[in-house]
């Protein structure tokens, strides 16, 4: 029995464009069967989307998503780590904060919208703290469930040489997580885009590829419709494949030897 537990780059190249070419030939196989105006074709959607990058409007509305992402998705990278990291030392607030997560996490992010619209107002700040909290939980968990894992010998002989506890985080708890760190980054992201596309549609407000994918359908563009829903399903691996996979492969050097 091969002993290999991951196949090559090459491979995983072939296997995502097969993946690919599956999804658009259904797509097109729907469109035969379907009306136009209830199903438009890949060719006339893909023209379409050519058409729109070319405009003003959708790279606004294009940067406008990807910076409430940034500022949302980063803040809780920072978050969760850091208290996930604490909680590595103080054992107390490890188990208050995962008790909380384990209860926070069963609301749909989406669901805050109608509180943070209450309290913030309109804007883009209720639509960045839905992508913040929505990829918190998964950063935190992640984080704190690694760092428990983390060998009591290698904490004991760092004690020993004198580490403090701005020590251990940094040297013995930070690289010993770092594997599960990535991992909880990656499925962090999808809740976070996920998130953010929803909370746009919601609030209906400012410009974002959620707001053009609910406009078009309430103006029954069907091909608006499926153009945003292209968009939103290449931005979301493009992102993981060149930010968060590349980000893998260099921290995680020693796994892909």
């Amino acid at each position: 029995m091969s002993n290999r537990t991951r196949i090559s780059g090459y491979r995983k190249k072939v296997a995502f464009v097969l993946a690919v070419v599956f999804i658009l030939f259904g797509w097109q196989v729907a469109a035969w069967f379907l009306p136009d105006f209830l199903m438009p074709d890949v060719p006339t959607v893909i023209l379409r989307l050519w058409q729109d990058i070319q405009q003003e409007n959708f790279r606004a509305a294009l940067w406008g998503s990807l910076a409430r992402l940034g500022v949302g998705y980063g803040s809780a990278l920072l978050l969760g780590i850091g208290f996930g990291l604490i909680g590595a030392v103080l054992f107390f607030f490890r188990e208050v904060l995962k008790s909380a997560i384990i209860i926070l996490q069963s609301i749909p992010s989406i669901a805050w919208v109608p509180l943070l619209l209450i309290v913030m107002g309109f804007g883009s700040l209720p639509i960045i703290v839905v992508v913040a909290i929505a990829a918190f939980f998964p950063a935190a968990l992640s984080v704190m469930n690694a760092t428990e894992s983390v060998q009591h010998v290698h904490v004991s002989a760092a004690r020993v040489m004198g580490a403090s506890r701005w020590d251990l985080l940094k040297r013995v708890y930070l690289p010993a997580v770092m594997p599960e760190l990535i991992t909880g980054a990656q499925l962090a992201f999808g809740n976070a885009w996920r998130a953010l596309i929803s909370a746009e549609m919601l609030v209906g407000f400012g410009k974002g590829l959620g707001r053009s994918l609910s406009y078009a359908g309430e103006t029954a563009d069907m091909v608006g419709v499926m153009t945003n829903i292209l968009a939103i399903a290449i931005l979301a691996p493009l992102i993981d494949q060149l930010l968060l996979e590349n980000l893998k492969h260099r921290v995680l050097r020693y796994q892909y030897v």
